[in-house]
């Protein structure tokens, strides 16, 4: 049985904004469906204008947007885009969110700083959003900021399938700070590897500074893993700092390859032989470089998709 002729006649609908348009368009021809039919605009002051150009009453719709760089347009997009489907009588709204922005302000680390991963829940609920399905978000507990189901799917076992196929020897899985243990041990079970942790002293924001390993990383191969590489000042440090400190080659992966400002730069000249990466953030033309190796969470997200269409268990998904 096809693809095609399994959701003929269903409900669902999948509509792109503009955050990631070719993870969308894969997602949809893993399940065989048509993207939907919108169109984003903008009135002359920069107002963002969304039209919905088919009729979705009673459907069960997912919109693919990332809350990615420019985090602020595309997060207002799906806003918007939220407010014509709830005026436009869907059944359910469903936010397909592969890169979930403001999600590193997750409590207040110091006096008078805003919680901005609660606040972006408290605007996609109210904008009408009936459920999440989110990757990697950088803290879990944003989970329990939303008072509607979200199904939190992992990045990890995308990463390991990778890393096996190379039939690296020796290897162990590094942290590059103490806040990434759990998902490094995720992965070190995967690979049956052992684990190590970089003590990182950050005086304030994107400055890094390296302290010690906790570990042996002697002789062996490192895998530093991360949720999100923003400007790559940690895991170009942490992969120069365990060279000196006797790796014998360093390779580093995440789920969401933000790169902003010097971040290519960085890769470029560190002792990273390959930065393995997803499609969960868009990564421009002039950000590929050798080094990088592009992964698709399409298969991931368009089972998790099926699943929650058919109101079947996501809980394998999200181990």
């Amino acid at each position: 049985m096809s693809n095609q002729h399994e959701h003929e006649d269903s409900n669902m609908k999948i509509f792109s904004l503009n955050s990631d348009p070719a993870l969308s368009q894969k997602i949809c021809d893993i399940l065989g469906i048509e993207l939907g039919k919108n169109s984003v605009t903008r009135f002359s002051d920069g107002e963002i204008q969304i039209n919905i150009e088919e009729s979705i009453r009673g459907c069960d719709v997912y919109i693919i947007q990332s809350i990615s760089n420019p985090v602020n347009e595309h997060l207002m997009e799906l806003l918007i885009m939220v407010d014509a489907l709830k005026r436009a009588s869907a059944n359910t709204i469903n936010l397909v969110i592969p890169y979930y922005g403001y999600a590193r302000q997750d409590r207040k680390a110091r006096a008078r700083e805003p919680i901005t991963a609660k606040l972006v829940a408290n605007l996609l609920q109210t904008a009408g959003s009936t459920r999440v399905i989110a990757l990697d978000l950088h803290a879990p507990q944003i989970q329990g900021f939303f008072d509607i189901p979200i199904d939190h799917l992992l990045g990890v076992p995308i990463l390991a399938d990778y890393f096996e196929s190379k039939n690296l020897q020796d290897i162990v899985i590094v942290s590059p700070d103490h806040g990434g243990v759990t998902r490094t041990r995720k992965l070190a079970d995967r690979l049956k590897a052992p684990i190590a942790i970089i003590d990182k002293r950050r005086p304030k924001p994107n400055v890094v500074e390296v302290m010690n390993i906790v570990g042996n990383i002697e002789g062996k191969t490192a895998i530093l893993i991360d949720d999100i590489i923003d400007t790559a000042g940690t895991i170009t440090l942490a992969a120069n700092a365990l060279i000196e400190n006797g790796a014998k080659e360093v390779y580093a992966c995440c789920t969401h390859p933000v790169l902003s400002g010097p971040a290519i730069e960085r890769i470029q000249n560190s002792k990273i032989k390959e930065l393995i990466i997803t499609d969960s953030v868009t990564l421009p033309e002039e950000n590929r470089i050798d080094k990088i190796v592009e992964l698709s969470v399409a298969p991931l997200i368009s089972e998790a998709i099926k699943r929650v269409h058919r109101k079947e268990s996501v809980d394998e998904l999200v181990q």
